[in-house]
């Protein structure tokens, strides 16, 4: 019999004032009211056009995980009383989760998920929805700037150790969501099927008495088609050896240092003066969605982004925030739906449960958000509407391919107007209108 890996509760992924909030709602009866929580986020991260929606089938896999065994009650023991850990040891959520489908475009104020329970039952769920949300769409949000301005060339994702090992692999997910074409993260290639790339680094080639018998081993070994990193020592000799040794069929070579466009064109030059017009020119070396841009003339067939990508390109969350906005009336639970909102401040809600379309020219052009409260925005023909259903009665029905997301977000930044394109501070690309 092979041994078989049970994968670990998330119900600890939370806060304790998740549980103190549970405990004292079972005692005063009102842990049971029906309720809608809304998780969005109030402004988009300073300068950004759009967002967009990650996370998704990571927050699926994690919710069926969300089971409180004898491990976790364990260390629950001295934090809430004996009643509330009996509640918790039968924990199933048994609810309606509606949420935009992973790889959309969301603006401020998008009901990004919508979740229907009871309070006891969508309160729990609050610290996990919103770290997994906040971090993968952060991330796709970042990578999906630096695919738009790579205009087709394709983007590597690299930035495994610049990160949190788990955090690493997650961001490999996020990043080929929206349009990445490799992770060097092997777990990411495992988990979630990302394709991996990879060939070598500087170590390699101090390793060997020579850049030659370096670029002679890679070869050998990889073949001719695999990438030399020519900038260990001198960028104009290693390009020469590398076409010598594989010959003219050499597949790339990788600059990560220098004045990258400027070596770009020497190096396209060199490459074709020997022969080798076929082979590629990979740049690496801090590149963020600004960098891309800026190389956009230059010669250069792929990039490699490691440090901004995984660090959401200077915003490394999202800001996104789960707010109850509507619970039934009355102290059995069993009332009308009624509005609540939070008027802190620069930190207002707006109450009620949401329905959401993107309101679309007749050309297929996004004009606005239309986030209709208690009844459904009216579809004038050409609108989409954004909520799918994710989990229904506590069953999950919302679970996708990562090559549907791909296709998804590429359709939704399609259909964006070409200010989303600018990569200058702005206003959000369309506004959000509540009805």
């Amino acid at each position: 019999m092979g041994f078989v890996s049970l994968a670990p509760s998330t119900a600890l992924l939370t806060d304790h004032y998740e549980l103190t909030m549970l405990q004292a709602a079972l005692r005063s009866g009102t842990a049971h009211r029906r309720s809608v929580f809304e998780l969005f986020a109030r402004r988009l991260p300073e300068g950004r056009r759009y967002g967009v929606v990650a996370g998704v089938g990571r927050a699926l896999d994690a919710l069926e995980r969300f089971r409180f065994g004898e491990a976790e009650l364990a260390v629950l023991e001295d934090v809430v009383d004996a009643p509330t850990l009996e509640w918790l040891a039968s924990y199933r959520f048994s609810g309606d989760i509606w949420g935009y489908a992973e790889g959309d475009a969301y603006f401020p104020y998008s009901p990004v998920v919508i979740v229907e329970s009871t309070f006891a039952e969508a309160v729990l769920l609050e610290t996990l929805l919103l770290s997994i949300y906040n971090h993968d769409s952060a991330i796709a949000s970042a990578a999906s700037r630096m695919t738009m301005v790579a205009r087709g060339r394709p983007c590597i994702e690299m930035g495994s150790r610049r990160t949190h090992e788990e955090a690493a692999v997650a961001a490999a997910r996020a990043a080929y969501v929206a349009g990445f074409a490799t992770t060097s993260n092997l777990a990411a290639r495992q988990r979630y099927g990302v394709p991996s790339a990879g060939t070598s680094a500087h170590s390699f080639t101090l390793l060997h008495d020579s850049e030659a018998d370096a670029f002679r081993a890679q070869v050998t070994s990889l073949g001719t088609g695999t990438t030399l990193l020519v900038d260990t020592y001198d960028v104009t000799e290693a390009v020469r050896l590398g076409v010598e040794i594989a010959g003219t069929g050499l597949g790339a070579v990788r600059l990560d240092s220098g004045d990258l466009g400027a070596l770009a064109h020497e190096v396209r030059a060199q490459l074709d003066g020997l022969g080798a017009t076929e082979t590629r020119i990979i740049v690496t070396s801090d590149l963020d969605e600004y960098a891309i841009a800026a190389l956009a003339s230059a010669p250069v067939d792929g990039y490699g982004v490691g440090t901004e990508l995984v660090t959401g390109s200077g915003h490394p969350t999202s800001s996104f925030v789960y707010k109850l906005v509507a619970h039934a009336d009355g102290a059995d639970g069993a009332g009308e739906m009624v509005s609540v909102a939070k008027r802190s401040v620069d930190k207002a809600s707006v109450g009620g449960r949401k329905y959401a379309l993107r309101r679309r020219s007749a050309g297929g052009v996004a004009q606005a958000e239309v986030v209709g409260i208690g009844t459904a925005p009216t579809d004038d023909g050409d609108d989409r509407p954004l909520l799918v259903p994710l989990v229904r009665g506590g069953e999950v029905v919302g679970r996708e391919s990562l090559e549907d997301a791909r296709a998804r977000h590429e359709a939704a930044r399609g259909e964006l107007p070409l200010a989303a394109q600018q990569m200058s501070r702005g206003e959000p690309v369309i506004p959000t209108l509540h009805l």
